[in-house]
């Protein structure tokens, strides 16, 4: 494992490092996507002394249209994404949905990322802990940042203490979500580091076409202010062309802006630091 994600996980304070980068496209469409974004994703944070963390989705589980594409084949999937991180020696994430997927998916990555619409499921949570890899749980959009501590509470007492939570924004009205930046803070309280979503956080749900909408113009706002505010990392989804990707082409970053959008961010952590 990579040593920053040690260093998070030995009580030591990572405030006075950089931030770590968890990013790839949203779903596993093919080895050739994977490997175009890991290649570059890989090349810009070693550039700039960014940890990083390989992210992509083996199965979406969660979507507004039961027509939309939902994945090539556990097995498949999977196996691209530990290709992809044994060729780059990344650290690599992706979702799980059921408990009874936490020890397959822990066999090809290292952290189980539990999404937000799940962060309460007692099994789900417990069946993740107990594989023994880093566990990320995703702040649900109808949960304070205060709250989380049931979820960290229900991950170590199955006797891990590796975790991660990650902020998403919160449900404003039925079509949109906002970001409530006291959350980073206070769930860095329960003991753990905390991820800045920026691309789910924008996203814009439950619209009529069965599509979920996004905002992805605000990309660099909402992640100047999570850095600003004392993110220990953040979650950017990118990719080539987001206009033909399979699942939530309309929050993710254009993988030609992230370079400039690190730099940028980078700044800030100086400033602060």
């Amino acid at each position: 494992m990579e040593k920053f994600l040690t260093d998070l996980f030995k009580g030591q304070s990572y405030e006075e490092k950089n931030f770590f980068l968890i990013s790839g496209p949203c779903v596993v469409e093919s080895e050739e996507l994977l490997m175009e974004v890991a290649d570059k994703v890989y090349s810009i944070c070693k550039n700039l002394g960014i940890p990083y963390i390989f992210k992509a989705s083996y199965r979406k589980a969660n979507r507004t249209s039961g027509s939309s594409f939902s994945g090539l084949g556990d097995d498949l999937a999977l196996g691209m994404i530990n290709h992809v991180k044994k060729k780059f020696s990344l650290p690599a994430t992706t979702d799980i949905h059921a408990k009874d997927e936490a020890v397959l998916a822990a066999q090809h990555v290292d952290i189980l990322q539990i999404p937000a619409f799940l962060c309460r499921q007692t099994d789900l949570l417990e069946a993740a802990a107990k594989t023994g890899q880093i566990v990320n749980v995703k702040k649900g959009q109808f949960v304070s940042g205060d709250a989380m501590k049931f979820a960290v509470d229900k991950i170590r007492k199955a006797g891990n203490d590796k975790i991660i939570l990650t902020e998403r924004g919160t449900t404003f009205g039925y079509q949109d979500l906002v970001v409530d930046y006291r959350n980073i803070p206070v769930m860095q309280s329960h003991g753990v580091p905390v991820v800045m979503d920026c691309t789910h956080s924008l996203q814009q749900p439950n619209q009529a076409a069965g599509v979920t909408g996004g905002n992805p113009q605000m990309i660099e706002t909402i992640a100047k202010a999570a850095i600003a505010t004392g993110a220990n990392g953040l979650f950017i989804e990118t990719h080539p062309n987001p206009a033909v990707a399979k699942s939530d082409g309309a929050n993710m970053l254009k993988l030609d802006l992230l370079a400039p959008l690190l730099e940028k961010l980078i700044k800030i952590k100086k400033a602060i630091s």
